[in-house]
């Protein structure tokens, strides 16, 4: 019987169901409730297909924390090799907290929190995190709109997620902010862009090679 490696940590993705009307919601006014819902889609299946294969390479757990849809329509949707956790209920920081509390109580390592929206993020963006926990109590990975792309701690700091203006240009700044009051010490990635609004829909054409053309979500 062939053994299996030990994780060393956990890599959590946060995403939506792809369902028209409830996802990139800044994106409607551009592509449509369906188009927005379909960028979705074909975000999402880049970045867990690349963060599969990082995780098999480095020994990490992989989560895909969603939001809409079922348990049922996840798997019918990414198949049956990822684990599916729905989030929990509240805004964003409410669900981040939460994330990180459940994945702290059922395994004491370090995790990772990405979201679904950032086609930029490599494997050398998770190594380059994994490194930095060994020295720091947190890692951020800087979105050029204020926000963050990647966060990753050591341990619960609930916290970080209370009093953050949420979708504001100032997430990070504030974010960081908490992490001094608390005497944490954090350090930054490389910042990469999200693909939230209609100005940043051009960074999606070095993904796909109609970006005007995307193709409708097939569930």
């Amino acid at each position: 019987m062939t053994e299996i490696a030990p994780t060393v940590a956990t890599l959590i993705m946060m995403t939506r169901f792809p369902q028209p009307g409830r996802t990139k919601t800044r994106l409607i006014p551009a592509l449509g409730a369906a188009g927005a819902a379909q960028l979705q889609q074909r975000m999402t299946e880049l970045l867990v297909e690349r963060l599969q294969a990082v995780c098999d390479r480095a020994s990490l757990a992989l989560e895909v924390h969603f939001a809409d849809g079922s348990l049922a329509q996840m798997h019918a949707w990414l198949g049956d090799d990822v684990t599916f956790k729905p989030q929990g209920s509240g805004n964003l920081g409410k669900r981040l907290q939460g994330a990180f509390q459940q994945g702290f109580r059922e395994r004491q390592q370090p995790i990772l929190m990405v979201g679904s929206d950032c086609p930029d993020l490599g494997e050398e963006h998770i190594i380059q995190a994994l490194s930095a926990l060994h020295r720091h109590d947190a890692v951020l990975g800087p979105a050029h709109d204020g926000g963050y792309y990647l966060i990753g701690l050591k341990r619960p700091h609930p916290t970080l997620f209370e009093n953050i203006s949420w979708g504001q240009s100032c997430v990070l700044s504030e974010t960081i902010a908490i992490t001094a009051s608390q005497g944490l010490s954090v350090t930054l990635l490389d910042p990469l862009s999200d693909i939230d609004r209609p100005e940043d829909l051009h960074l999606w054409q070095a993904y796909d090679d109609d970006s005007n053309n995307i193709p409708q979500v097939r569930l």
